[in-house]
Protein backbone atom coordinates (compact mmCIF):
# COMPACT_ATOMS: atom_id res chain seq x y z
CA UNK A 1 0.00 0.00 0.00
CA UNK A 2 1.75 3.75 -0.53
CA UNK A 3 2.31 5.52 1.76
CA UNK A 4 0.50 8.81 2.45
CA UNK A 5 2.19 11.96 1.67
CA UNK A 6 1.91 14.33 5.32
CA UNK A 7 -0.49 16.72 5.31
CA UNK A 8 -2.03 15.29 1.93
CA UNK A 9 -5.93 15.72 1.45
CA UNK A 10 -8.68 13.53 1.34
CA UNK A 11 -9.57 13.88 -2.74
CA UNK A 12 -11.71 11.02 -4.28
CA UNK A 13 -14.87 12.48 -4.73
CA UNK A 14 -16.57 9.44 -5.51
CA UNK A 15 -16.06 8.06 -2.61
CA UNK A 16 -17.29 10.40 0.94
CA UNK A 17 -15.53 9.11 3.71
CA UNK A 18 -17.82 8.36 6.79
CA UNK A 19 -17.32 10.30 9.70
CA UNK A 20 -14.60 7.75 11.36
CA UNK A 21 -12.99 7.79 8.33
CA UNK A 22 -12.59 11.49 8.36
CA UNK A 23 -11.43 11.39 11.36
CA UNK A 24 -8.85 8.75 11.21
CA UNK A 25 -7.54 10.58 8.34
CA UNK A 26 -5.88 12.87 10.99
CA UNK A 27 -3.89 10.18 12.21
CA UNK A 28 -2.14 11.23 15.48
CA UNK A 29 -4.06 14.99 15.19
CA UNK A 30 -7.59 13.43 15.63
CA UNK A 31 -7.92 14.10 19.01
CA UNK A 32 -7.21 17.89 18.16
CA UNK A 33 -9.95 17.14 15.50
CA UNK A 34 -12.63 15.89 17.88
CA UNK A 35 -12.05 18.96 20.35
CA UNK A 36 -12.55 21.20 17.66
CA UNK A 37 -15.75 19.93 16.48
CA UNK A 38 -16.88 19.70 20.32
CA UNK A 39 -15.58 23.43 20.38
CA UNK A 40 -17.71 24.03 17.09
CA UNK A 41 -21.31 22.09 18.03
CA UNK A 42 -20.91 23.56 21.37
CA UNK A 43 -22.55 26.87 19.89
CA UNK A 44 -26.16 27.27 19.87
CA UNK A 45 -27.81 26.75 16.46
CA UNK A 46 -24.57 24.91 14.79
CA UNK A 47 -25.01 22.60 12.37
CA UNK A 48 -22.21 20.32 10.09
CA UNK A 49 -22.20 18.81 6.69
CA UNK A 50 -19.98 16.96 4.81
CA UNK A 51 -19.07 18.70 1.24
CA UNK A 52 -16.58 18.38 -1.24
CA UNK A 53 -16.09 21.87 -2.01
CA UNK A 54 -14.00 24.87 -4.38
CA UNK A 55 -12.50 22.16 -7.13
CA UNK A 56 -10.92 18.95 -6.80
CA UNK A 57 -7.79 20.31 -4.70
CA UNK A 58 -9.19 20.75 -1.48
CA UNK A 59 -11.11 17.64 -0.94
CA UNK A 60 -13.78 16.30 1.81
CA UNK A 61 -14.30 18.95 4.32
CA UNK A 62 -16.90 19.53 6.94
CA UNK A 63 -18.49 22.49 6.65
CA UNK A 64 -19.98 24.24 9.57
CA UNK A 65 -22.39 27.23 9.87
CA UNK A 66 -24.87 29.06 11.67
CA UNK A 67 -28.56 29.92 10.21
CA UNK A 68 -26.60 28.94 6.98
CA UNK A 69 -23.81 31.06 7.59
CA UNK A 70 -20.72 30.13 6.95
CA UNK A 71 -18.24 29.52 10.24
CA UNK A 72 -15.63 27.96 9.02
CA UNK A 73 -14.52 24.26 6.28
CA UNK A 74 -12.59 21.71 8.58
CA UNK A 75 -10.41 19.51 6.01
CA UNK A 76 -8.52 16.53 6.81
CA UNK A 77 -5.29 15.92 5.93
CA UNK A 78 -2.75 13.40 6.78
CA UNK A 79 -0.95 14.11 10.08
CA UNK A 80 -3.27 17.78 10.61
CA UNK A 81 -6.28 19.35 9.75
CA UNK A 82 -6.78 22.46 7.86
CA UNK A 83 -9.63 25.53 9.12
CA UNK A 84 -9.97 27.45 6.87
CA UNK A 85 -12.24 30.58 8.11
CA UNK A 86 -13.23 34.33 6.70
CA UNK A 87 -13.14 36.75 9.33
CA UNK A 88 -13.69 40.61 8.82
CA UNK A 89 -11.06 43.45 9.21
CA UNK A 90 -13.22 44.49 12.58
CA UNK A 91 -13.03 40.29 14.09
CA UNK A 92 -9.13 40.34 13.15
CA UNK A 93 -8.41 43.80 15.15
CA UNK A 94 -10.58 42.69 18.16
CA UNK A 95 -8.11 39.06 18.28
CA UNK A 96 -5.02 40.20 16.67
CA UNK A 97 -3.30 40.78 20.22
CA UNK A 98 -4.95 37.87 22.32
CA UNK A 99 -2.97 35.39 19.84
CA UNK A 100 0.38 34.28 18.99
CA UNK A 101 3.07 35.39 17.02
CA UNK A 102 2.41 32.58 14.11
CA UNK A 103 -1.45 33.03 14.62
CA UNK A 104 -0.46 36.94 13.77
CA UNK A 105 1.63 36.25 11.08
CA UNK A 106 -1.05 33.84 9.28
CA UNK A 107 -3.30 36.95 9.61
CA UNK A 108 -1.33 39.03 7.69
CA UNK A 109 -0.62 36.59 4.94
CA UNK A 110 -4.25 36.10 4.38
CA UNK A 111 -6.12 36.02 1.51
CA UNK A 112 -7.95 39.33 0.77
CA UNK A 113 -11.89 39.22 0.47
CA UNK A 114 -13.40 42.49 1.21
CA UNK A 115 -13.51 43.47 4.29
CA UNK A 116 -10.98 41.04 5.82
CA UNK A 117 -9.95 37.78 4.23
CA UNK A 118 -9.33 34.05 4.53
CA UNK A 119 -7.25 31.84 6.64
CA UNK A 120 -6.14 28.96 6.22
CA UNK A 121 -4.94 27.37 10.04
CA UNK A 122 -3.63 24.18 9.96
CA UNK A 123 -3.70 22.59 13.19
CA UNK A 124 -0.67 20.54 14.49
CA UNK A 125 -0.89 21.10 18.34
CA UNK A 126 -2.69 22.61 21.77
CA UNK A 127 -0.97 26.44 20.87
CA UNK A 128 -3.00 26.01 17.38
CA UNK A 129 -5.89 24.01 18.23
CA UNK A 130 -6.44 27.32 21.14
CA UNK A 131 -5.56 30.19 18.40
CA UNK A 132 -8.10 28.39 16.11
CA UNK A 133 -10.97 28.25 19.16
CA UNK A 134 -10.34 32.39 19.59
CA UNK A 135 -10.76 32.83 15.87
CA UNK A 136 -13.75 30.74 15.54
CA UNK A 137 -15.17 32.26 18.92
CA UNK A 138 -14.87 35.79 17.52
CA UNK A 139 -16.22 34.63 14.15
CA UNK A 140 -19.39 33.39 16.10
CA UNK A 141 -19.53 36.51 19.01
CA UNK A 142 -20.19 38.69 15.76
CA UNK A 143 -21.92 36.17 13.31
CA UNK A 144 -25.27 36.22 15.82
Amino acid sequence: MEEKKRYSRMLDKTKPPTEEEFYEFCAQRKSLLYDCDHFLMSFDNVSKCLRFPYGNNYGWSYKYSRKNKLICEIFAEVEAFTVMIRLSNQQIDSIYGLVTAQTQELIDNKYPCSDGGWLHYRILNQDDLMNIKKLIQIKLVHNK
